[in-house]
């Protein structure tokens, strides 16, 4: 990364974790991203105004260093506490997981339930779905991991970068455009390091690893619990012509019903107008739920 890390790196042991935080409050705000995503900082002012939150790229994107260990959400989890003691992060933590981030999150209200006071999911994974996709999904699901391990030529050899310069990915998707230009680099940024590609090849390598690890961490109690779902996974577009939006939107309803199972204290709320990226479509939505268990409304 080029640009002066806004936080500070921490060594988890031999390798180094950068994690930020920003604004004030007895409970902290802990943003946990999904695949490949740093998406947390185009949040970051937003939340840091209503309240004091913590965000980290995990080891391989961002300012962080890769990991030698696997790419699993225990691994994960392990790491994120190991984290948040060294840079003096005091609990309550208030878990906000965006996408596959929700598998890690919930590990950590498994192993750590005294130190989290509320969770919320957007878009969540469920490993009652994950764990059986339809041949049509398992395929996509190949096709991303192609396309990851491509990328790491693309990265290397300068593509990405320039098609950041171009700004293809607002192309791609134009609600970026509603973002700072100065966080929105932040996270534009890490793309075009090869590492960050590589790690997302890990974590989609070890995705069903993850789901089975996660199995565990299916009654949390009552503790309060929002689960954001969007209306479809892939807006229609020149873009997700040829992908299996029908199959893909079925297991999401599959994993929606069973995140809601996840606490006697579980709601939901509708992100009518969002895909998958929540926190691009309708981050306002993440902003609503956190209220909501801060008791801020």
């Amino acid at each position: 990364m080029q640009q002066v890390p806004p936080g500070k790196l921490i060594d988890l042991g031999g390798y180094k974790v950068h994690c930020y935080q920003k604004g004030t409050g007895k409970i902290t705000v802990v943003l946990d991203h999904s695949l490949g995503g740093i998406e947390g900082y185009l949040l970051m002012e937003e939340i840091a105004e209503i309240n004091k939150v913590f965000i980290y790229d995990r080891p391989g994107y961002g300012w962080s260093d890769s990991s030698p260990k696997k790419r699993c959400s225990q691994e994960i989890v392990y790491e994120l506490d190991q984290l948040l003691e060294k840079a003096d992060v005091s609990p309550p933590y208030l878990l906000v997981g965006d996408s596959f981030g929700s598998y890690n999150v919930r590990l950590y209200a498994h192993y750590f339930p005294d130190k989290v006071c509320g969770i919320v999911l957007t878009d969540g994974l469920h490993e009652q779905g994950m764990l059986n996709l339809p041949l049509s999904v398992k395929l996509l699901k190949s096709f991303f991991l192609s396309g990851f391990i491509i990328s790491i030529l693309g990265a290397t050899f300068g593509l990405i970068r320039l098609l950041g310069n171009f700004k293809v990915f607002e192309l791609i998707k134009p609600q970026l455009n509603k973002f700072n230009r100065d966080s929105l680099m932040l996270v534009k940024q890490s793309f075009y390091h090869p590492k960050h590609w590589l790690t997302m090849a890990r974590e989609i390598w070890n995705l069903e690893t993850s789901a089975t690890q996660v199995q565990k961490a299916n009654n949390l109690g009552n503790i309060p619990l929002i689960s954001i779902k969007a209306k479809t996974f892939f807006h229609p577009s020149i873009f997700t012509f040829f992908f299996p939006l029908k199959a893909t939107n079925k297991v999401r309803n599959i994993i929606h019903e069973e995140l809601l199972k996840l606490s006697s204290n579980s709601s939901q709320i509708l992100a009518n107008n969002s895909s998958h990226f929540v926190w691009i479509d309708e981050p306002e939505m993440i902003i609503l739920a956190i209220k909501q268990i801060l008791n801020l409304d």
